[in-house]
């Protein structure tokens, strides 16, 4: 019995990790664009094209109910179709329903274009011509090798305005917002004279000068950028100008080979996973929220397990063993299944407000009214998972220190050493795997709680990394984005439903990845340990 049900639980399992990852990964392969003539009876036919998502089988009778002009005397079902349609600004709306028995003339055209905008979605449709400062440089046959080297340059452009804007613009930015925190601060401490002011105002102006430069730059790659147009075509006729710079891929999946293909979907998964979020979260990268994700629980782990197994030994080693103890123990046991959301408004009660709001006072004066560490951020995100977490640490150090012979404490206190020697030469490293296994259990909690962190520091859309080149360069008062707050986020808060479907999935299993990867990463230092101090257990 026991071994069905460990069965039943791995086919479980691995069918929802099977099911995350197809529909997940399937997203990012270039599908074919089907093209076909749609007639809804009683009304003119016209042309639609776009990528087939899902297929389902309807009562006839509840498409009647919708309004639609079907035949109650036909079967009792009938098919209909989920078509992504792109061209928002055209339709309306990205996706829409048809019925396969009005669709008729179906056909893949290998000249039909998918363009991938920064923009409102997808565009299908034919290309007509190539332009360079509304002139057209390119069309029919040769148009296509023109759009491919100039989104190439658009590309580069793009890259380079986003790494002026980010990186030097940015710093330049912070420089002085710090000297007006610091001509604040000498202000309040009535030490801001005319010495001072005249350097505040020389690093000021030489900041200023900087600044110039770089925004003439950023205005002449602004006008490179939006050089040049493409003209396309809707497969009803109608005509559009979309500057090149709104583009971020142009392909033709009809014409393409497998080969080809893989190398697109190779590309698009590792721009899934290294570039920033667009489109309300609908399309693009998540690599902010996975680097907010592992930078969280890293510094979690940092601040737990020295807590977590400074409170075990107390516990264990040096406390009288009464009622108090035992008290002790329950409490901690019974924190352990305190729901996540409780620790969240803590933290936020007493980590953002308390204790946040006393240090802008007794050390940020100059940034008030605005907070510094008084307001949500990674630092009490981190935090607040510690605290969640600390029980479980707890419990699992413990364990191991009571699974270590008391023969071996003996001994070595018989050759010699202090109590405090035998508890950190002998039966610390004893224990140590017992430890990481606590902070397994503890990264596999906390890495995936949503409910807290919604409180105290993650947000929908942070516009920078916690980690820059500006000093601290690691800034703990920073919001940070989270893969679990992702999914929440585009599943459940995003107006694009059907857009955001394919993301909630491959987000999703993405989480399960980086919770696995750090905790075999922990797994891996356990079996190391335990293998490493195997011999004192014999």
């Amino acid at each position: 019995m026991t071994a069905s049900g460990v069965s039943i639980a791995v086919i479980m399992t691995i069918g929802l990790l099977s099911v995350i990852a197809v529909r997940g990964l399937g997203h990012f392969w270039p599908a074919d664009v089907i093209e076909a003539d749609y007639q809804v009876p009683g009304e003119a036919a016209r042309v639609i094209a776009g990528e087939l998502v899902q297929k389902e089988e309807v009562p006839r009778a509840r498409l009647a109910s919708a309004g639609m002009p079907v035949d109650t005397k036909g079967g009792e079902f009938m098919t209909r179709e989920l078509f992504k349609v792109g061209n928002r600004e055209v339709f309306g709306a990205d996706f829409s329903w048809v019925v396969a028995e009005w669709l008729s003339n179906v056909r893949q055209p290998e000249q039909l274009l998918t363009l991938e905008r920064r923009e409102w979605g997808n565009f299908y449709g034919y290309l007509v011509n190539v332009k360079q400062d509304g002139k057209v440089v390119a069309d029919g046959d040769a148009a296509w090798n023109e759009l491919q080297e100039r989104l190439k340059r658009s590309d580069e452009l793009f890259k380079q305005i986003s790494r002026l804007q980010k990186s030097d613009i940015g710093h330049i930015n912070y420089g002085l917002e710090q000297l007006r925190l610091q001509s604040r601060k000498l202000e309040l401490e009535k030490r801001l004279d005319a010495t001072a002011q005249a350097d505040l105002d020389a690093r000021r102006a030489e900041l200023d000068a900087q600044y110039k430069v770089l925004e003439a730059q950023l205005v002449e790659l602004h006008q490179q950028f939006n050089r040049d147009s493409v003209t396309v075509r809707t497969v009803d006729g109608r005509e559009q100008e979309i500057g090149l710079g709104k583009v971020v891929h142009a392909y033709q999946p009809n014409a393409m080979g497998v080969a080809t293909k893989l190398s697109f979907y190779f590309s698009k998964l590792w721009e899934f996973l290294s570039d920033d979020p667009r489109e309300a979260n609908t399309e693009g990268g998540v690599f902010p929220a996975i680097f907010g994700t592992v930078m969280m629980t890293l510094i979690m782990a940092v601040i737990v397990t020295p807590f977590g197994v400074l409170a075990a030994i107390y516990l264990r080693e040096y406390a009288k063993q009464g009622p108090l103890t035992r008290i002790i123990r329950i409490a901690v046991n019974n924190l352990a299944g305190v729901p996540a959301i409780v620790y969240g408004v803590f933290g936020l009660g007493f980590f953002v407000y308390v204790l946040g709001g006393s240090i802008d006072r007794l050390f940020f004066p100059e940034s008030a009214p605005a907070p510094t560490f008084g307001t949500p951020g990674l630092l009490w995100a981190s935090l607040t998972l510690a605290l969640l977490a600390v029980p479980v640490v707890i419990v699992a150090t413990e364990e191991g220190l009571a699974r270590i012979p008391r023969a071996l404490r003996e001994g070595s206190l018989a050759l010699g050493a202090t109590k405090a020697e035998t508890l950190w030469k002998v039966v610390l490293p004893m224990a140590s795997p017992a430890m990481m296994t606590g902070m397994i259990l503890a990264v596999a909690r906390a890495a995936g709680e949503v409910a807290p962190l919604m409180l105290v520091g993650v947000v929908k859309l942070a516009p920078s990394l916690p980690v820059d080149g500006n000093y601290p360069f690691l800034h703990l008062d920073q919001k940070i984005m989270h893969l679990g707050f992702h999914i929440y986020d585009v599943g459940f808060q995003s107006p694009n439903v059907e857009a955001a479907r394919p993301l909630v999935y491959a987000t999703a299993l993405l989480l399960v990845l980086v919770i696995a990867l750090l905790n075999l990463s922990a797994v891996f230092i356990r079996n190391h340990l335990r293998e490493k101090y195997k011999a004192l257990d014999h």
